[in-house]
């Protein structure tokens, strides 16, 4: 029997938006375990390759809502009926890059997003998607010696504006506006800060990424593996006791190797030397900690239920 400060699994929660690889997998992996999920969708349902296959019983626990996170409406109806949201921003088609006005658009979601949770009675809990970049990039970083950055740092939006990090900077003040509502409003949220997802879409492109060098020299280049970051999702849900931000990534980028190995999965064509990292090719000293997450994970394995169908696997944690 699960202890009394685990959330029964059952009922019904939304993931908002599916479109994504990560929300298409959170809906698979909720649907897995029994839920009844409402999947927002930015896009058609045939779009979703990750929502092919379903079985039966899981296709009857799913319906689809055509929702637009900037039109306050779709999102309240695809809330109704559910105790649950796990919210993450989905870059629009018709604009796949991070620029000031995607930033404006990324906050004026969340703001949306907390106010419709705010509305709707049944929603009991929100766990928000946010990112490792909403943490990192700050001046003192370089100077931490005998501790590490954790969930209470935040990037220094001034720093991110100099430098154009335009990823940092929305995810930075759409995380802050979603807290300052969850506070207002009364609303009990977590928020999962993720690393860079290591998913078959990655290439060197990606807005996280700018960057990535001062990261790997001042130790903070740090990914996860997505079906790790779908379970630490649940994990904070369903756990009662998660609270505030967790730091969620599974392999920290450390030496010349491991660059190597990470350049060349963004650019499978091009040549990557180990003189490409100087002279200095020491190991460098990890100054990022998950322990938080990694103490609540430790906990909620232990009260794994016995039916494998329903058990989350954290691998190469």
């Amino acid at each position: 029997m699960a202890p009394s400060s685990f959330v029964p699994i059952s009922n019904t929660v939304c993931v908002m938006d599916a479109s994504g690889c990560l929300g298409a997998s959170l809906v698979k992996r909720l649907l897995q375990r029994g839920y009844i999920v409402h999947a927002a969708l930015q896009h058609p349902l045939c779009e979703v390759e990750e929502l092919k296959g379903l079985c039966k019983d899981e296709k009857e626990r799913l319906k689809v809502f055509q929702c637009d996170v900037l039109c306050y409406q779709s999102i309240v109806d695809a809330l109704k009926g559910c105790f649950g949201l796990f919210y993450n921003f989905e870059l629009p088609h018709d604009q796949p890059i991070y620029d000031e006005d995607m930033v404006e658009t990324e906050i004026r979601a969340a703001h949306n997003v907390l106010e419709a949770c705010a509305q709707v009675d049944t929603i009991d809990k929100v766990v928000f998607t946010s990112s490792i970049t909403a943490v990192i990039w700050n001046e003192d970083r370089t100077s931490i010696s005998s501790s590490h950055l954790n969930e209470k740092y935040w990037s220094d939006i001034s720093l991110c504006r100099k430098f154009k990090l335009w990823h940092a900077i929305s995810k930075t003040l759409a995380e802050k506006t979603a807290w300052a509502l969850a506070m207002d409003r009364g609303i009990s949220m977590v928020t999962v800060n993720a690393g860079l997802v290591m998913d078959n879409r990655l290439s060197i492109a990606h807005p996280y990424l700018k960057g990535a060098s001062e990261m790997y020299r001042d130790g903070v280049l740090v990914t996860v593996d997505l079906e790790f970051l779908v379970d630490a999702h649940i994990c904070v849900f369903e756990d009662v006791s998660a609270y505030g931000r967790y730091l969620c990534f599974n392999h920290v980028i450390t030496c010349p190797d491991d660059a190597i190995k990470f350049a060349k999965l963004l650019l499978p064509s091009a040549s990557v030397q180990p003189q490409s990292f100087g002279e200095d090719c020491k190991v460098i000293e990890p100054k990022i900690s998950n322990k938080k997450l990694s103490k609540l994970i430790m906990e909620f394995e232990s009260h794994n239920l016995d039916e494998d169908s329903n058990q989350l696997l954290f691998t190469n944690y």
